[in-house]
């Protein structure tokens, strides 16, 4: 069988000895990943996030990255059982984690001359000590941004990064506090109008223009309040290689 050939933007960096799949599709992540230096392909998860429940913000997105990476695992799985020709090598996935997963049937895969690295993610946004996912809708977005005008909130990230190939998984969670100036209601009616809070942790993008200027401080590393913080996964892909 001929070898599928990657498109030419999404083969591995010739100065990398791994591939890399991304288990999200997060715009903010692809782009802090690419701006790692990092060519890439991306495989969504599919899972039931709301059938994940954990009391602690930490253990939630750490237990929901795992999630994500089990279930690209077993789509790859069923790739391998239905004989068809792909190149996993390495799992990343968001949250504070550390197993050994069971080694893939790898065979088929031809991973002898480089591993492949997964990485999946997981946020939320904690306000007032209650945990906030995706806003169910444009009055609830509204809620959350309303609280956190002139107030503090946090985002508690999660990466879990598991190697395909040795079957290795390391994971852990940043987290970053945010504090807000007040926040005119002109500006959060034009945030919901637009829509993109309701596809975030929170309806919280500290990043986007109508919002920044009245972000006050944040106190951690701001890529880590977008979905993937840079120090993290750098060293957990150390660590799995």
């Amino acid at each position: 069988m001929k070898k599928a050939r990657l498109p030419k933007d999404m083969e591995p960096n010739p100065n990398s000895n791994f591939k890399v799949i991304l288990g999200s599709s997060s715009v903010a992540r692809k782009k802090i990943l690419a701006d790692m230096g990092y060519q890439f392909t991306t495989m969504s998860a599919d899972i039931d996030e709301k059938a994940t429940r954990k009391e602690k913000p930490e253990e939630l997105v750490m237990a929901l990255a795992e999630a994500k990476a089990d279930a690209i695992i077993s789509k790859f799985q069923n790739i391998q059982n239905e004989g068809k020709d792909v190149k996993p090598t390495i799992l990343i996935a968001a949250d504070t984690a550390e197993a050994i997963i069971p080694k893939l049937q790898i065979e088929e895969y031809n991973m002898d001359a480089e591993p492949a690295l997964l990485i999946t993610c997981d946020q939320v946004v904690v306000y007032e000590g209650n945990i906030r996912e995706k806003p169910s809708s444009k009055d609830e977005a509204r809620h959350y941004i309303k609280g956190y005008s002139g107030g503090c909130a946090a985002t508690v990230s999660s990466v879990v990064i598991t190697n395909l190939k040795s079957g290795i998984r390391k994971g852990e969670w940043d987290k970053v506090e945010i504090r807000f100036q007040d926040i005119p209601d002109q500006v959060i009616d034009s945030l919901i109008e637009e829509g993109n809070v309701l596809n975030v942790a929170g309806a919280l993008i500290i990043e986007h223009p109508l919002i920044l200027p009245y972000v006050k401080e944040v106190v951690g590393a701001t890529d880590s309040v977008m979905g993937l913080p840079k120090a993290l996964t750098e060293r957990l892909i150390k660590e799995v290689l």
